[in-house]
Formats: structure tokens, C-alpha cells, sequence
């Protein structure tokens, strides 16, 4: 049988959900966002997406090109940090990633806009910015695209393929592997970091494909997204202690106590800001 994509709505059972992901090392789950959200997360960034340039193709690289990129999704949209906080990623993110960790955090947020005549993305999984773990790796990252326009075959669909977590790290897809992920508006397609996947190709002569990546690593993991530059530290603070935790201004305690700080120093930038 050809591989598939699993789907399931945002209120299906978290143990359904969790054992879909675990087995295909994939999920869209359809019913994430409403209109009137995706709407608000496209006018709060939309200054910045119009102003990142969607520069010519270079084959070379690892970005392909005619791409609105834009990162520091925090600090530039309050409605993201609320899908940050959604609570089917809140439950999927705890039953992969606490199994190594004792908290987890934010690892990336980006906007991505594909444009007419992008070409694919090589396949890559998000685990290799750790390359000192062994393939198959340990659950060390989580990642997510949600859907701010629909996404087809057509517009740049990201490719994924089902299985390829427990692969080899020498095993090569075979293009009938390779499934491209379809789903309208407000669905989220969930990804293990171990899975083989890349931004789809662009063949419309004008529908913009417009997605949301966040995805998430252990709290003892260094940040692909410095989150500590993307978002001021007084911005943090001022935000409720659950998401201020996930974007990782917090400690991993584990067996000791991995990022402390002096809550003095931070209170006494804020006065000498305040003047």
C-alpha cells in the first residue's frame, strides 16, 4: 500500500493521536484554528511578511527561494503565542518529549510563505542540528506546521515520509515514499524530529502557500531560534509564567538546575530601562 498521512480532528482521543504520530512519525489534525485566528495571525504579521524579501533560487541551498521567511513569531504576534500554547500540542509535546527531558520548550517559529515556482526542499529531518545522537534518534524535537492558507499538492504541500523516523540514517526515500501533505486552512500537520520531510514545490502561477512552523526540543537542548534575542527579556516576563516556561525562560532541573539566573539582575535592567 502507498503510504499515507494520518488525520484526525483536534478533539479525537489524545491517546489515538498520540499512537498515530508514534507510528507514521506524522499527523494533520484537522479543526486547530478557526477563521477569524488565522485571519489575526496573518494581519499581525503581515508588515513583516511583506517586507522579508523572496529572493531568486539558488539550487545550492538549503532554503530554496521565492519564500517569504520570517522569524521571532513571539514578540511580533500575541495570537501565536496562543497556538504556541494549544492543547493538543501541549499533549503531544508532553508524551514525546518528557520521556528525556523534565521541561520542554520552544525551538523554532517561522512563517513561510512559498510563491509560484519554489522548487523542492531537500529532505532533511529537524533532529539533524543534533548529529551526536545516533539515527534512529531519541524524541528530541517535535515539529508542527499550521496551515494559514490551504495546503495542496499544487501550492508547495510539505513533504513528508511516513515511517522514516525508524529508519537507518543511510536509507535514501524512494519517490513512491515521499507523500505531500494536503489540508485546508486552520489544520496542523505534527511531525516526530526523525521524520523525513521538506517544503513542497510551488507549480501554481499564483496561489501563495502560507504556513506557521513551531516546533519544539528538551529543555536541556540549545534553541535552533535564539528565543532569548527573538523575545526581550522584560517582554517574557511581563507574559503568564505557562508561556514565558515554553519559550524557555526557565530552568530544565533535572538532576541539577540547567539555565539559573539572578532574578535581581533582570529587575534591575528594567529600572535602569525605565530610567
Amino acid at each position: 500500500m502507498p503510504p499515507v498521512i494520518p488525520e484526525c480532528r483536534a478533539d479525537a482521543d489524545p491517546d489515538v493521536m498520540y499512537d498515530a504520530l508514534d507510528e507514521a512519525g506524522c499527523l494533520v489534525v484537522h479543526d486547530m484554528a478557526d477563521v477569524d485566528t488565522c485571519g489575526r495571525v496573518r494581519t499581525e504579521l503581515a508588515d513583516h511578511v511583506e517586507a522579508a524579501p523572496a529572493s531568486d533560487d539558488d539550487p545550492e541551498d538549503f532554503y530554496p527561494g521565492k519564500t517569504h521567511r520570517v522569524i521571532a513569531l513571539m514578540h511580533r504576534s500575541p495570537t501565536m503565542r496562543d497556538l504556541m500554547m494549544h492543547p493538543v500540542a501541549e499533549q503531544l509535546g508532553d508524551r514525546h518529549l518528557l520521556t528525556n527531558c523534565t521541561k520542554w520548550q520552544l525551538n523554532v517559529s517561522a512563517a513561510l510563505e512559498i510563491g509560484p515556482g519554489a522548487r523542492d526542499q531537500i529532505l532533511h529531518r529537524e533532529e539533524d542540528l543534533f548529529p551526536y545522537f545516533p539515527v534512529p534518534r531519541p524524541n528530541l524535537i517535535l515539529a508542527s506546521m499550521w496551515a494559514m492558507s490551504d495546503f495542496t499538492v499544487e501550492n508547495g504541500g510539505t513533504q513528508l515520509v511516513p515511517g522514516s523516523h525508524r529508519w537507518s540514517a543511510d536509507r535514501v526515500a524512494e519517490p513512491a515514499e515521499i507523500v505531500r501533505a494536503e489540508m485546508p486552512a486552520g489544520s496542523v500537520l505534527f511531525w516526530l524530529g526523525g521524520t523525513l520531510h521538506g517544503g513542497g514545490a510551488n507549480v501554481t502561477e499564483d496561489d501563495w502557500r502560507y504556513g506557521i512552523v513551531l516546533t519544539y526540543t528538551l529543555g536541556w537542548l540549545r534553541q535552533e531560534e535564539n528565543q532569548h534575542l527573538s523575545m526581550p527579556a522584560a517582554d517574557a516576563f511581563a507574559l503568564p509564567e505557562a508561556v514565558r516556561d515554553r519559550l524557555g525562560f526557565s530552568m530544565d532541573y533535572g538532576d541539577g538546575g540547567l539555565g539559573f539566573y539572578d532574578p535581581s539582575v533582570l529587575v534591575a535592567g528594567q529600572k535602569r530601562d525605565q530610567g
